[in-house]
């Protein structure tokens, strides 16, 4: 018995090893690279502008309308791909009034166009789906459709798609590297309901049992940033004075929450005057900022933050660093509006790169507490988050498979630009730099390596191996050090090669600079070492040897 046992766990072994090994040649099917790639059939035009007009029907989970897509010609291509996921359907496509014909395969759908498609030109299709849509299982992290009642029986309904896609709900072109430049939403409830999207408000259009809400967004935007709300909300409005003039913020929230909504949203003002103050202004004036309530926790769709964060501190009352200052602001205010800048502003161009959304917005909310708490209280909130990381595998994931890294982007993607921080060692260009990218980066798309780029080329340090030790493996630098007398070596370790980061260390409760490398080091000094500590501001581990 004990033989078979231990030949069974010994194959069991194996086989995990075989899996593991053959993992990166066979875990992605060729539905992921028509979501994650830039296929040729998306290659060859660039989105200009979509209406998208959808007809809800609360009572059947159904959905049914249209998005019209104005697109440039940059090729002389004829086969056009646009992405909608089942169940739902795309019932015909048109353009110039010709019913064209659609080769599907899975989420990707493949349009023969007649019109020759000439450089240059602007041409248009118009898309036409129905279908109950999937329906979210726990959104916002499995995206889709949200449909429930509030307290009072109402229909309360939301969209949420980072990561699953906006093709789950919406035709379009679902590649993050191609972002609309303008976009309009037309919305047809039932009456007594109302329905929130992204931009401004242009007009209600009232019918005999429906209402059509008629909204508009003027900048860029990216697909899974375009969402819809409806319920029975109620408004509640205020101008905040900002950097480039007046912005409306709007607070659209459930009849029975409006007074404590007026309380509990004063996060919101607060959230914009330390995030101007950080990052410049908000990127979004002509489109304002809303933030709505809905029936999950909550995601940074653009111009349109939706909130469901219980009118509580914290992440639904919790303190995700347990150092006290967690409970000091409303988790998903604060976090899901500093997507404004690093998600919606600043979009990765693939999703491998999202810790460009994540470890900066999550670095956000300690900059938030350093504008009104101090930089100490920022320090101990970011590094109470690294209790979260698990350090399993690298914060970048494969390209062009619409795969994103760890999990550790945020935590970890935190900690890593707060260490940097301390690289620079200079507050003034730290802030210059983190507005500098918005401003020079300003409703673009990027990659890491031209995030990595700037922050070189701005600090004038090589950080490539920086860089490549936390965003590319799961390794925490770690270094070893021995004292003798009044000598200190020491040397890093767990290392990528070439890694060399400058360590700030306390001698005696004494700051001092030193530069590790793989190799040992030492400094002496003029009387015994009696005490040594690293820094905790950098997040690494230390270990004392014997040698």
């Amino acid at each position: 018995m004990k033989i078979l046992t231990y030949l069974t766990l010994l194959l069991a072994f194996v086989s995990v090893q075989s899996q593991e090994l053959l993992s990166p040649k066979n875990s992605f099917t060729e539905q992921d690279t028509l979501r994650g790639s830039i296929t040729p059939e998306r290659a060859w035009w660039d989105l200009n502008y979509y209406h998208l007009k959808l007809k809800v029907q609360p009572d059947k989970k159904y959905i049914s309308g249209s998005n019209l897509i104005r697109y440039k010609v940059l090729d002389q291509k004829q086969i056009l791909q646009v992405d909608l996921q089942p169940p739902l359907k795309i019932e015909k496509v048109i353009q110039d009034g010709k019913e064209l014909n659609i080769v599907s395969n899975g989420n990707a759908h493949f349009i023969s166009l007649q019109k020759k498609q000439k450089i240059g030109d602007y041409n248009e299709i118009i898309v036409y789906y129905s279908g109950h849509p999937k329906e979210a299982v726990r959104a916002p992290w499995d995206g889709g459709f949200s449909w429930k009642k509030d307290t009072n029986g109402k229909h309360f309904i939301a969209t949420s798609c980072q990561g699953l896609g906006a093709s789950v709900w919406w035709p379009n072109k679902d590649h993050m590297y191609d972002e609309v430049d303008s976009m309009a939403i037309s919305v047809t409830i039932p009456k007594g309901l109302m329905d929130v999207s992204n931009g401004r408000l242009r007009k209600i259009e009232k019918n005999k049992t429906t209402n059509t809400y008629h909204w508009f967004v003027s900048n860029p935007i990216n697909n899974y940033g375009v969402n819809l709300n409806i319920g029975d909300y109620v408004n509640f409005h205020e101008v905040y004075h900002g950097e480039k003039g007046k912005l409306d913020m709007d607070y659209y929230v459930l009849r029975d929450n409006l007074e404590k909504a007026k309380v509990h949203f004063t996060d919101a003002p607060k959230m914009m005057r330390a995030f101007e103050y950080w990052f410049g202004p908000y990127p979004f004036y002509e489109d304002s900022f809303k933030l709505i309530e809905v029936p999950y926790l909550g995601m940074e769709h653009q111009s349109s933050v939706t909130y469901g964060n219980k009118y509580k501190k914290g992440y639904l009352g919790t303190d995700l660093s347990a150092s006290g200052w967690g409970l000091k602001f409303d988790f998903i205010i604060i976090h899901e509006a500093g997507h404004e800048w690093f998600a919606n502003n600043i979009t990765n161009k693939d999703i491998a790169d999202m810790w460009i959304h994540e470890g900066f917005t999550c670095y956000s909310e300690n900059l938030f507490l350093d504008y009104y708490y101090g930089t100490k209280a920022s320090s101990e909130y970011v590094i109470g988050l690294r209790r979260n990381i698990a350090n399993d595998k690298p914060i970048i994931g494969p390209y062009h498979v619409n795969k994103e890294g760890s999990k550790d982007m945020y935590y970890k993607g935190a900690n890593m630009l707060h260490t940097l921080r301390q690289i620079v060692n200079d507050d003034s260009l730290w802030r210059t730099i983190l507005r500098g990218l918005n401003k020079d980066f300003y409703h673009s798309i990027v990659t890491t390596q031209e995030i990595e780029d700037y922050i070189c080329r701005h600090t004038k340090k090589d950080l490539t191996s920086f860089f490549d030790q936390y965003l590319r493996t799961a390794k925490i630098p770690k270094l070893q050090y021995t004292i003798n007398g009044n000598t200190l070596k020491y040397r890093y370790t767990n290392v990528v090669s070439g890694f060399n980061m400058p360590l700030r260390i306390f001698i005696a409760d004494k700051a001092i600079w030193i530069y590790p490398t793989e190799n040992w080091n030492s400094k002496s000094f003029k009387e015994d070492i009696a005490s040594f500590k690293t820094d905790s501001n950098f997040y690494i581990n230390s270990t004392k040897t014997t040698d």
